[in-house]
């Protein structure tokens, strides 16, 4: 069944983006077209320029000496083992709920990139991470009630650009682990590459066992972002950008 548009209240699926679409309707991807950090007066002016981050992108190639590879980790425990129906790259509203999750908002984006700073074409980018209540979309994750209007896991297909853009919230701790988001990135004829992405500032940083894996402070900073205020918003909603610069060229 075809799912309508998204309208100003939040409550219907999917998002209006291109990589979004060749997903749900398996069409070729085209590039997502995006207008900086500022956010538009209208919801429905938002999501026509969704992605909030090109006005930071750097161009292909350029500086390619200068790129840290994005350090791979652990997927973890609790990928789902069940997925949702839903599985587009909106995480705060199921389907066509009229309830959207709790939590803070967070437009989340950024760009997968070989490591001569080349765009991926055609990656299949894949997050997954806890609720508000700090429960992940796994059956063996027991120790709290799950929200469910939470998607909990998003999908999002990139184009020529290489970018990805997901709605979600902005990830909480939970007993042994600190904010973090979970990253999967599947390309033709490749093994999954999986990584996390973890707030900046955030003091349970370091004290998180996985986070301290990583021991090169530039390979630190790389995968720690700001979740910054969106201008205009007033819901309080923030962004963050997260570029994923693979140790690999295309073969595409």
């Amino acid at each position: 069944m075809r799912r309508s548009a998204l309208r100003r209240s939040g409550c219907k699926k999917p998002l209006a983006t291109p990589g979004n679409r060749a997903i749900l309707h398996g069409m070729k991807p085209e590039p997502l077209h995006t207008t900086g950090l500022c956010l538009p007066n209208t919801r429905r002016g938002f999501l026509k320029h969704t992605a909030l981050t090109a006005a930071f992108f750097t161009v292909p190639g350029a500086f390619a000496e200068e790129l840290i590879r994005t350090p791979r980790q652990t997927e973890g425990p609790f990928y789902p083992d069940h997925l949702p129906l839903d599985t587009d790259n909106d995480l705060v509203v199921v389907n066509d709920s009229l309830t959207p999750a709790t939590g803070e908002i967070t437009h989340l984006s950024g760009r997968i990139l070989d490591a001569r700073g080349e765009p991926l074409r055609n990656a299949l980018v894949e997050i997954w991470q806890v609720d508000s209540n700090g429960v992940y979309l796994n059956s063996k994750d027991k120790h709290a009630v799950r929200d469910k209007n939470f998607q909990g896991f998003g999908r999002f297909l990139t184009g020529s650009t290489g970018e990805y853009y997901f709605r979600t919230i902005k990830p909480v701790p939970y007993p042994g682990r600190t904010r973090h988001v979970h990253f999967a990135v599947k390309l033709k004829g490749r093994d999954k590459w999986t990584t996390q992405c973890y707030v900046k500032g955030e003091p349970l940083n370091e004290r998180d066992g996985v986070f301290r894996e990583i021991t090169d402070p530039k390979q630190r900073a790389a995968v720690t972002v700001d979740f910054a205020p969106v201008k205009g918003s007033r819901a309080g909603e923030l962004a963050a950008k997260f570029d994923i610069v693979m140790g690999l060229t295309p073969e595409m």
